[in-house]
């Protein structure tokens, strides 16, 4: 029975566990416990099996943490501040444009300075209280950011885009399917045109109205923070220069982690952090970033759970049995790609896995090399949006819950899944029947 897939059955009590609030954290682990009991691990064999495998984001974590500590430095400078109230001029009070405003910003993320979630922890916490002000709803906010994290390397071809599009491109070849990137960039676009849609009605219609928050209590560091002329001083200047360090850095030699140790580097050598100041950073590095980043090692380790078991594998050849023609194919490999990246929690490993199967079986069905594509990303695409362990839902929950009033479930999770997965789930349906 489909339903006892243990990939299936660990997936749905995930969902389940965090639905109720349980810590996503423990929820991730009983499902990881799970899935290798059901596949008939013992219970000691999948638990070390899930440890070995949560080196898999170790170099996640440690980002996560570094840039928590970037993120306090430059904001104890008070430099985040500024940017904050120039933020708030240019978007005059309108809650709409400034949510659209943070999609834009965030759409760079992946592209033009492909630095992924690292810009959340620093630019989103000083925009808090300006977000209360407005009264936006934060929901509107995760959609925006989370948009902004994938809608780019689904859809276009540069950056992490490029590695997305070639990754799909050489599965496809090494399956059956001779494509080019080309032929990859032409069809996505559906894809990326389904989120501008889940993007729109997210702002425009269902979390527009206002919403209220809180106002944050601040300690004398924060106010001495907002009470900074906007006037940029020598040590605004060097905060800046460390932030764009930790950039160039990181493109420089592919690293997260050392691009942001070098920015902490360098805002020290530069005095615009006091030396005695380092230990309180790295405490509120670990504080703002700490748990995500346990989140992120535990998911890894439960991905691992749940390709030692072979469950994906027979998920995925048990579907190619089930299909009947060829919108019942592409229904069902979408809802597949689905539920593995639910619980791989990454589109990119994602691909390697499903194609072998997707690409004979899309041929077998009669569908063009553009519909194999289509599907084919779409079907990877589609969890990483809405999965409690993908780092397009947990950074933007990062930056929005420092002050504790943003679920990461119900405030991101869901509003990211119902106006993110169900349009590119509805959008490789359409393609079904005109590709």
């Amino acid at each position: 029975m489909l339903l006892l897939n243990p990939v299936i059955l660990s997936v749905i009590i995930m969902s389940a566990l965090c639905l109720i609030k349980l810590n996503v954290m423990l929820a991730i682990l009983i499902a990881a416990v799970v899935a290798g009991v059901a596949a008939g691990m013992p219970i000691s064999e999948t638990m070390s099996t899930l440890i070995g495998g949560m080196g898999g984001n170790s170099e996640t974590a440690l980002s996560y943490v570094l840039l928590g500590a970037l993120a306090v430095a430059i904001n104890k400078t008070g430099l985040a501040t500024i940017l904050a109230k120039k933020i708030a001029k240019v978007v005059k009070g309108k809650a709409i444009v400034f949510t659209l405003l943070i999609a834009f910003v965030a759409c760079f993320s992946q592209n033009l300075i492909p630095v992924h979630i690292a810009f959340i922890p620093i630019l989103i916490p000083p925009l808090i209280p300006i977000m209360n002000k407005m009264k936006i709803d934060r929901r509107a906010v995760a959609c925006a950011l989370t948009f902004g994290l994938k809608a780019p390397y689904v859809t276009l071809p540069v950056g992490f885009g490029l590695i997305f599009h070639n990754i799909i491109r050489d599965q496809m070849i090494q399956n059956g399917v001779n494509v080019a990137t080309s032929d990859v960039a032409g069809v996505m676009w559906i894809a990326g045109a389904s989120m501008v849609v889940g993007l729109f009605l997210a702002v425009f219609i269902f979390y527009r109205k206002p919403r209220e928050y809180r106002e944050m209590m601040m300690n004398e560091a924060d106010e001495a923070a907002a009470a900074v002329d906007e006037k940029m001083t020598t040590k605004h200047w060097l905060a800046l220069l460390g932030a764009v360090a930790a950039f160039v850095v990181q493109l420089k030699t592919g690293s997260l982690p050392l691009g942001a140790l070098a920015g902490l580097t360098i805002m020290v050598i530069t005095k615009s952090i006091v030396w005695k100041d380092v230990d309180e950073l790295m405490d509120g590095g670990m504080k703002l970033m700490g748990f995500i980043a346990f989140v992120m090692l535990v998911a890894a380790g439960y991905g691992n759970v749940l390709r030692e078991t072979g469950a994906v594998e027979a998920l995925v050849n048990v579907t190619a049995g089930m299909v009947g023609g060829k919108m019942g194919g592409a229904f069902l490999m979408l809802f597949v790609g689905l539920v593995v990246t639910m619980g791989i929690g990454t589109s990119f490993g994602t691909v390697p896995i499903i194609a072998a199967i997707y690409c004979p079986l899309g041929l077998k069905l009669g569908m063009s090399p553009a519909l194999i594509i289509l599907l084919l990303g779409i079907a990877a695409a589609l969890g990483d949006a809405g999965s409690p362990a993908s780092d397009s839902t947990l950074g933007p929950t990062s930056g929005l819950s420092v002050d504790g009033q943003h679920d990461h479930i119900w405030d991101t999770c869901v509003p990211t899944f119902i106006f993110y997965d169900i349009p590119l789930f509805l959008a490789g349906m359409v393609g079904a029947m005109f590709l």
